[in-house]
């Protein structure tokens, strides 16, 4: 009897086509504060890419309201999503009109109707295509999304699942000068990413992943470390990032990740790829060490903060991209993909070649 769990089939990423290194953006917000000019330089990102609004003539951004962010994150989903998906299915031979479920994960606007129907209209989805809209997460909804996509491929033999993370960080971003906002803005950046599931009998001799399993840890004491907070003097939204996540996240990366693997059987030493968010140098460090991972094991994790910053959702599967494009994988090698988020939440999933 044919085992048809969902696979990972394919796999497209997209960004903006600005990018700006560290330094660049230093210049283009005329910082000069000691503090936070090392916060960027310290930062292990290289580039980033980027919305960034026009200067004005004395120097500087312009100011962006609320509405402007928002209009931001509408019109990068239009240029950059519809890149994504079709790098994603073109590989395998689709279209948008052979998608059968629909899931857009968004944590950096709020638009009604959501970022599905958008797509749908802008790229020409079926209008029978079923859907959902994921929306506040965090950088951890990615496997949050994954998780009830597999289950409608596993539901639905034979039909196309389409998950697009779209992540247009810089319509979060407040320029203020403080430490608060400086945080934010030196790590994240701008990108889309879609994969697409299917569990089909047609697929059994594909080299595509199957996804095997998940498990979620919450840790609900720090459910404040990552939050957003309506700023009353901006007028904008402001993201906020607890200077202990690291601890914090690396203190519990052990309990879903034992949980994972205990439940099919395994132990690390079995594990041969790790992809694990992209979520800061200091986060990532916490993963290793409390999991037993060599520099190694993340350095695709690492690869995608130095070129692309943070990219929230989407984070984990550039670095799942770029393990794929570097053709060591091997058939039978089992993986496990690790997300952390506002929460405080670690999500991860087991797959296997």
């Amino acid at each position: 009897m044919l085992d048809l769990r969902p696979r990972m089939l394919s796999i497209g990423t997209a960004n903006p086509p600005d990018r700006w290194s560290q330094a660049d953006l230093l210049n283009r917000f005329q910082v000069n504060d000691p503090k936070i000019v090392s916060l960027f330089s310290s930062s292990h990102i290289l580039s980033r890419h980027l919305y960034l609004p026009p200067g004005k003539p004395e120097g500087g951004p312009e100011e962006e309201t609320q509405g402007d962010l928002l209009r931001k994150h509408r019109r990068g989903t239009i240029e950059v999503a519809p890149q994504a998906i079709e790098r994603c299915l073109a590989p395998v031979g689709l279209t948008v009109r052979d998608i059968d479920y629909l899931c857009c994960i968004t944590s950096t606007g709020w638009l009604t109707p959501g970022v599905t129907a958008i797509l749908m209209k802008h790229m020409g989805f079926r209008e029978d295509c079923s859907r959902v809209d994921i929306v506040g997460m965090g950088c951890n909804a990615g496997l949050n999304g994954l998780n009830p996509v597999a289950s409608w491929a596993m539901a639905n033999p034979g039909k196309n699942a389409l998950m697009v993370c779209n992540e247009i960080c810089s319509a979060a971003y407040v320029f203020d000068g403080s430490m608060r906002t400086a945080i934010v803005n030196s790590l994240f950046g701008d990108g889309v990413a879609a994969v697409l599931v299917r569990a089909d009998e047609r697929d059994e001799r594909s080299f595509a992943p199957k996804i095997l399993g998940f498990d979620s840890h919450i840790i609900t004491p720090a459910i404040d470390a990552m939050r957003f907070d309506w700023d009353e003097e901006q007028g904008k939204y402001s993201f906020f990032l607890d200077r202990d996540i690291p601890y914090v996240v690396g203190a519990n990366a052990e309990k879903p990740v034992n949980r994972l693997l205990n439940r099919h059987g395994l132990k690390r030493r079995h594990i041969s790829h790790w992809i694990v968010h992209s979520g800061g140098k200091k986060v990532v460090d916490a993963i290793k060490y409390n999991i037993g991972l060599t520099d190694h094991a993340v350095r695709h994790t690492h690869s995608v903060l130095r070129d692309f910053g943070n990219l929230s959702s989407g984070s984990f599967l550039f670095s799942f991209k770029r393990l794929l494009e570097e053709g060591k994988v091997r058939r039978g090698d089992y993986g496990v993909l690790m997300t952390m988020g506002p929460g405080s939440t670690i999500e991860t999933a087991l797959i296997r070649w």
